[in-house]
């Protein structure tokens, strides 16, 4: 049985544009030697930097280095926020966002939840002049909700956790409006390892990290020359066949809605512009969802409960919760998310093969 995977928005597997690019510079110096390796290292970073810029809408002394949009997610949640004030937290965010705010909350910061509808999309009524950040994502990991973040940022200064939406919308930082973005590469087929913060020009930021002049020594530490080629190779290829992709995958997405009928779309339908189209959310209630991604698992279609950071919880997913979906809905969630290779054959399969596991565990009660 060949496996189908459609857990992409957990992680989507190398591309070989990445592969290769990282290969032919694994060798290269530390970018900050004088010597004439160091010196090309320096020039394949800063090259990279710029490709970055580029498909972003930033300038290239705006983009960070990091170890992934967790890493940036902290380091932008600790060093925008100042000595104290009122902060303002999406009830949909992911846990890389949430957990830093609730420790500024601890350290006496006033910390307000944003609500959302029941597609999953946040009031930005609700967004205060007043906060010192407001951390809103671009796209929901778990339904595909793409947020109204530019509306936000236009009365607040927002931190925006991007990791969905690269490769699957458009994303240009400065259009946005926001002071902060955060990427992680192997969101799109980039290796592990590596993500960005774009910070926008002017913002006062604090350190987080000491010891090293890199990157302006707002994130101080050698950069991984390899990583960042790699991250920029996958995002040029992302943004180059990004309008291909979403044709397919908005078509797929339909179809899954469609042929799954027996189980409720949680999130934007079919047709809605403002949804990631590779991503779709269903309850099957009555299959309770760790054995039906079991289920899942031994037909050979892999499929998550939600946020890879937290799946090892028996606990419902807090963006649905927040949704207000009734408890067998929550019980019975799965994320289905399509990728690069993603045929039209595959979803045929995979439809097939959860339909079989939904009624076999159905009829048993699971």
């Amino acid at each position: 049985m060949t496996p189908i995977d459609l857990d992409h928005n957990a992680g989507s597997p190398l591309r070989p544009v990445a592969a290769a690019a990282m290969v032919a510079c694994a060798r290269v110096g530390n970018p900050a030697s004088a010597h004439a390796a160091g010196r090309a290292a320096r020039r394949l970073l800063d090259d990279a930097r710029e490709r970055v810029a580029a498909r972003l809408g930033a300038h290239p002394d705006e983009v960070l280095f990091t170890s992934g949009a967790t890493e940036a997610n902290n380091l932008a949640a600790f060093g925008l926020v100042g000595d104290g004030g009122r902060l303002q937290l999406s009830a949909i965010e992911h846990p890389c966002v949430v957990e830093p705010f609730r420790q500024l909350e601890k350290r006496g910061f006033t910390l307000d939840w944003l609500p959302v509808d029941a597609v999953g999309r946040v009031n930005v009524a609700k967004v205060s002049p007043e906060a010192r950040l407001v951390a809103l994502m671009l796209a929901n990991h778990e339904t595909g909700a793409v947020q109204p973040v530019a509306a936000a940022a236009a009365v607040a200064p927002v931190l925006c956790d991007a990791a969905q939406a690269i490769g699957k919308l458009p994303v240009h930082f400065h259009r946005l409006g926001v002071v902060a973005l955060t990427v992680s590469a192997h969101k799109f087929g980039g290796p592990v390892g590596v993500g960005l913060l774009l910070l926008k020009r002017g913002t006062a930021f604090a350190p987080q990290w000491f010891g090293g002049h890199q990157q302006g020594g707002r994130r101080p530490g050698t950069e991984p020359v390899m990583l960042a080629v790699g991250l920029a190779a996958a995002l040029d290829e992302a943004c180059e066949q990004m309008a291909g992709r979403r044709e397919r995958w908005t078509r797929q997405r339909t179809f899954l809605v469609e042929h799954l009928s027996m189980c409720q779309l949680n999130g934007p339908p079919p047709g809605d512009p403002d949804v990631l189209p590779n991503t779709v959310n269903l309850s099957a209630p009555g299959c309770r969802t760790d054995l039906l991604l079991m289920a899942l698992d031994l037909a050979g279609v892999r499929a998550s409960g939600g946020s890879a950071c937290s799946s090892g919880s028996l606990l419902p997913s807090p963006v649905l919760a927040a949704m207000g979906l009734p408890d067998d809905r929550l019980r019975s969630a799965v994320r289905l998310s399509l990728g690069p290779d993603t045929t039209d054959a595959d979803v045929k399969e995979a439809a097939g093969r959860i339909v079989e596991c939904v009624g076999r565990l159905g009829e048993r009660g699971a």
